[in-house]
């Protein structure tokens, strides 16, 4: 398979300009990217929302949507509605990146939801987006502005909601590891769940999210991606299953959990990104010069995928943008 499709996924940080959004996924279409993720993170970045809004208007055939939203903080006929606002403005391309929660929902103090809510909750979205009127949180709701069934995808690392994805969604954004064995351990729940569903592998668009930092000097790029990899670190320290070749890592996933302010969440001056190892870093986010990260995405590309995503870090995010879209990308699929 020839991947070609890629997106980015980015938020927008309180030190950055929202008005400088549509200009960047201006360019983002003209550099031939699918999709755009935003960071739903209310409290730590700008409005999720407002951004959106702004890529929106400024494209034409360019994927939009949160990755991921949450049930928790945001109640689901208000999130129904706001994707469809979305839907309309940027012509039909909304998507609905729905998780579990983590940095915005521990933020203030409320725990991720569980499985079952989950599964509830593409339910009363699949019914918010009929358009019709249906008996939800004990009464009659109707969303007047659905238009059409906006894609769910489901962010998922964890065996319970990677087979999930694959029984009720349309989408799955694969969040965890920009490594082979990690990812195809996490394909085989995928499949389980589109088995158990009687669901061809064609009904979902598998999207893997993947942390790169180019750089000949390769201490410059693992800081680049250290305090993303500690976010990861952090949220595998519930995990109970995970490769066994990740098991080495347990000590560390502990350590970022126990240590981690959720006020820099991503931040690339957060106090707490020098818990993890190096090791672990360039086990889950891609780092080194460019061959090297080349060879690590045809690895990656070369899998049961459909889209891979990049998070396009601040710090020069027009210079990273250009740097996939003018060399890498291009030298992966040649």
């Amino acid at each position: 398979m020839t991947m070609n499709r890629w997106g980015l996924s980015m938020g927008v940080s309180p030190r950055e300009p929202l008005s400088g959004i549509t200009d960047l996924a201006k360019e983002a279409e003209s550099h031939g990217f699918d999709a755009m993720w935003f960071i739903d993170f209310h409290l730590g970045m700008k409005d999720v929302y407002a951004a959106m809004y702004l890529a929106a208007l400024g494209t034409e055939r360019l994927h939009i949507g949160a990755a991921v939203t949450n049930l928790v903080t945001r109640h689901p006929t208000v999130t129904a509605s706001a994707t469809a606002a979305l839907d309309e403005l940027s012509g039909g391309h909304a998507m609905l990146g729905l998780g579990a929660g983590w940095s915005a929902v521990h933020a203030v103090g409320r725990e991720p939801s569980k499985l079952g809510d989950l599964r509830a909750g593409i339910g009363e979205f699949r019914a918010l987006f009929s358009g019709e009127e249906q008996e939800l949180y004990g009464t009659e709701v109707r969303l007047a502005t659905a238009r059409r069934q906006i894609p769910i995808y489901l962010a998922v690392s964890q065996p319970g909601m990677l087979r999930l994805a694959g029984e009720r969604c349309d989408g799955a954004i694969l969040m965890g590891a920009a490594d082979p064995e990690f990812c195809r351990w996490q394909l085989d729940y995928i499949y389980e769940g589109l088995e158990k569903a009687g669901r061809d592998r064609s009904e979902l668009l598998i999207d893997l999210i993947v942390t790169m930092s180019v750089d000949e000097d390769e201490e410059k790029a693992l800081a680049d991606v250290r305090a993303w990899a500690t976010s990861q670190a952090a949220t595998f320290a519930v995990w109970k299953n995970m490769p066994p070749a990740w098991e080495r890592f347990r000590p560390e996933f502990t350590a970022a959990n126990d240590n981690y302010h959720l006020v820099d969440h991503l931040s690339l001056h957060a106090g707490h990104k020098d818990l993890v190892s190096d090791e672990f870093v360039r086990s889950v986010a891609l780092v080194g010069d460019e061959q090297h990260c080349v060879e690590r995405l045809r690895e990656l590309a070369s899998l049961d995928l459909d889209r891979i995503t990049f998070a396009l870090l601040s710090g020069g995010r027009r210079r990273r943008m250009e740097q996939l879209a003018q060399r890498i990308i291009p030298a992966v699929t040649a």
